[in-house]
Order: structure tokens, then C-alpha cells, then sequence
């Protein structure tokens, strides 16, 4: 069994009964936070958890851990629950050891994917082989916070430890991308879905950060430093540290050593190159960066985002350059932040112009102590559904019934994410 209907049943009562005075927000989170578990998790042979993205038959390793996370709650209660997502981490990190470029996976070794398109190092277990140094984030931040909510360590096993390996090593080789194996091509029109200079990626110069080749849209990276998930690196690397240094896990003084020399080297990259200047002069940061001068000043609906920053745990909400490059990217000179009838936020190159993304807005209000600004999002949120009673990919500024995406667990697991914000249950 994946969850114990009668814990789960009682937290939703719980939920409901704290937000009575907003129906229509209890009606949404139920049948959004029921239809991950019910409908996207699946328990394998050897124990492991599996997560559908949605309409995808496939797993993403960032949006399966997200999906999960608002569950952290109730496993305290729920043994199941708990084992369910300790599982998760057990099949995320044994994917990473599949291939630790890879962002999402088959249930199995099945050759299903993007194999007749892609001209990259790809096995039967790809769906997808575009690397993004947010996927191996994601692992490790659902391990850590697994342990910390709920004392849960089965997660930390042989398996837990060669892959956090794997990642310090493939992070370190990207230091300087000259040095590393990866190549990506796709025979596509779209820019977007393959690298420029045949699959190496554009021009860069080394800065200690961690080069990436796609953003957590799965769109390519116009300059190779990606900087919210250089932040969430930071971050995971000093999860790491405590990890190993608590439990006491196999090589866990060269892991530690690792993770530590890791984390101050990309920590220095940032503060020497992620700055630039807003159209006002404020000192903000950039959403990607070559070394070589070049920056770019928008932000990707997706997480990490540079809006994401507090919510990831790299700087606090009131931090100066956070709330400058915050209200850069709530404008109109974020080139993807649009403004409509029904709603205004963030959109992507990976969407339609004049789409913005429900995740983006569940962000927006995970990033404020406005409990004004919290519920206008969520109202606005609700009514934006397009009459569906769950959330989408991306929606029309003007016309909320257009929608990229009929099922997208991840933006469901957000909005349960802002509810429970807002009722304080964090």
C-alpha cells in the first residue's frame, strides 16, 4: 500500500476544517493532493516508489520529488506514507547512478523516450537526457527533508551514498565543461530543445560554478551558469555535510570534504559573477551568466527560480538583492512576466506567449510573509483552473479556459504547498 486512507483522511479533514472559510480552496486541494497519491505513485518489485510526472509516462526527478514533498506532513503519522517516499529516494538515486545526466526515466528498461531524436549517451532506462543541475538537487533535498520532518533514515543506504558520489563528481567535472563527456543534439526546429556548437553548449568561461545545459523547463540555457540552481546547489551541499556528518554513512569524511570545498567554490562563483543591474540601478541577480560578461535578466517559472530563492533556503525573503531581483522580475522587464484580464506572472520560452505558470504563482506566495498577497494568489489561482478544479502547465493572461497541459501533478502539489502556507502548517 502506498498510504494509509484513514491518517491521510483525517489530515484532510484537518485542512478543511482550518481553511472553512474558503471552500472553494478546500475543494481544489483535495482533489489535487488525492490525485498524486491515487493516480501517479506506484509501488515496485524491490520496494522503490515511481512517480508519473501526469500526462507523461515518465519521471522526472525534480517533479517527482516535488509532487511528494507536501506529503512530508502527514508521514509523520502515516508509516506507509513514510516508506512511500523514502522509496522515491531510493529510485531516484539509483537512476542517478542509471545515468546522473539524465533528467527523467522510464518505469523500466524499456527504450521508450526520445531515442529516435536525440543523439546523445542514452540507455533503455532515458526518457530524457537533458542534463540540469536542478535534478540532482531535487534527490537530496527529499532525502534531507525526509529525515528532518520524520526521523526517517532507511533512505540512506548503499545506494544513497554511491550517487551522492556520483553527483559531487559530475558537479566538480562541470566546473569546467571542457573537461566533461556530455553532448546533447535532438533533430528538432526548436531551438530550445537541443544545444548550440554541435551539442556542446555555448561559450563559457570557467567561474566556479557548475555549468548546465538545460533550465528546469527542460528548455537550453542561453548562457551556461544557471544561477537559482547554482543557489540550490549551495544549499544541497550543505544538506550533505549534515547527512553524512549526523549518521556517520560510509566515506563520510571525503564525502564531507567534498561537499564542503564544493559548496564554497560555487558559493564564490556566485558572489563573483551572478550580479548585474536592473534598468533602475539596484544591484540584482542575473538568471544565467557566461564568465565571459554576459547576463541575462529575466526568470523561468519553473524551480528553482530566482523567485524561489527563500523558498529554497539560500537567502532570507527580506534579503536586499533578493527583493530588488524580485520586484525586477514581477515587471515588465522580465521579458516573460505578463499581465492580463484574469491574472499577471511568470511565463517561459517553453510555453505560448501570454501564458503564465500556476507554479510561479504558488512561488510568489511561498516567498512573502503578505498573508494579503498569499490569499489574492490563491483565489486567483482557483479561478484560473479553467473549470477543470485542478491546476495546469501554463494558462492565458486574457482567457484562463486555454491551458497547456490537462495534467500536471507538480503545479497541483504547489498550490497544496500555499494552502498549507497559508494555514501555517509548514
Amino acid at each position: 500500500m502506498i498510504y494509509s486512507k484513514e491518517i491521510v483522511r483525517e489530515w484532510l479533514d484537518e485542512v478543511a476544517e482550518r481553511a472553512k472559510d474558503h471552500p472553494e480552496w478546500v475543494d481544489v486541494f483535495e482533489r489535487c493532493y488525492t490525485d498524486t497519491l491515487d493516480n501517479t505513485v506506484a509501488i515496485l518489485e524491490d520496494g522503490s516508489t515511481f512517480v508519473l510526472t501526469g500526462d507523461i509516462p515518465a519521471m522526472w526527478l525534480r517533479d517527482s520529488t516535488a509532487q511528494l514533498r507536501p506529503y512530508l506532513h502527514v508521514a509523520k503519522r502515516d508509516a506507509l506514507l513514510r516508506q512511500t517516499i523514502a522509496g522515491l529516494v531510493k529510485r531516484q538515486m539509483t537512476l542517478v547512478l542509471k545515468d546522473p545526466y539524465a533528467n527523467s526515466f522510464n518505469i523500466e528498461e524499456n527504450w521508450k523516450g526520445h531515442h529516435e531524436t536525440d543523439h546523445t549517451d542514452l540507455n533503455g532506462w532515458i526518457w530524457e537526457r537533458k542534463y540540469e543541475v536542478d535534478s540532482l538537487c531535487y534527490p537530496l533535498q527529499l532525502a534531507y527533508l525526509l529525515w528532518k520532518e520524520t526521523g526517517e533514515t532507511s533512505q540512506f543506504d548503499e545506494t544513497f551514498v554511491a550517487a551522492t558520489k556520483e553527483i559531487l563528481h559530475l558537479w566538480t567535472v562541470e566546473q569546467d565543461h571542457k573537461n566533461s563527456p556530455y553532448r546533447f543534439v535532438r533533430d528538432t526546429d526548436r531551438k530550445e530543445d537541443t544545444l548550440v556548437n554541435d551539442g556542446f553548449g555555448p561559450d563559457f568561461a570557467v567561474t566556479g560554478m557548475t555549468w548546465s545545459a538545460f533550465r528546469p523547463s527542460d528548455d537550453c540555457c542561453q548562457y551556461s551558469y544557471l544561477i537559482p540552481s547554482n543557489m540550490f546547489a549551495v544549499v544541497v551541499l550543505g544538506y550533505v555535510q549534515e547527512i553524512f556528518a549526523a549518521l556517520n554513512l560510509a566515506e563520510s569524511e571525503s564525502v564531507i570534504a567534498d561537499a564542503k570545498r564544493l559548496k564554497a567554490e560555487i558559493q564564490e562563483g556566485i558572489e563573483n559573477y551572478a550580479y548585474t543591474s536592473n534598468s533602475k540601478g539596484e544591484k540584482i541577480y542575473a538568471f544565467e551568466v557566461d564568465g565571459l560578461g554576459n547576463a541575462s535578466i529575466m526568470d523561468d517559472p519553473n524551480v528553482p527560480s530566482l523567485l524561489a530563492a527563500p523558498y529554497l533556503g539560500y537567502c532570507d525573503i527580506n534579503d536586499e538583492v533578493y527583493q530588488a531581483t524580485r520586484r525586477t522580475i514581477l515587471s515588465p522587464e522580465n521579458p516573460y512576466f505578463y499581465q492580463g484580464e484574469y491574472a499577471s506572472g511568470l511565463g517561459s520560452s517553453h510555453t505560448f506567449y501570454r501564458y503564465i505558470w500556476p507554479i510561479a504563482l504558488s512561488i510568489q506566495g511561498l516567498t512573502t510573509r503578505d498573508k494579503a498577497e498569499k490569499k489574492f494568489l490563491l483565489d486567483q489561482l482557483v479561478a484560473c483552473d479553467g473549470g477543470t478544479g485542478v491546476m495546469h502547465e501554463s494558462f492565458h493572461v486574457d482567457d484562463p479556459t486555454l491551458y497547456s497541459r490537462e495534467w500536471f501533478s507538480w503545479a497541483n502539489m504547489m498550490f497544496c504547498e500555499l494552502v498549507l502556507d497559508y494555514l501555517d502548517i509548514r
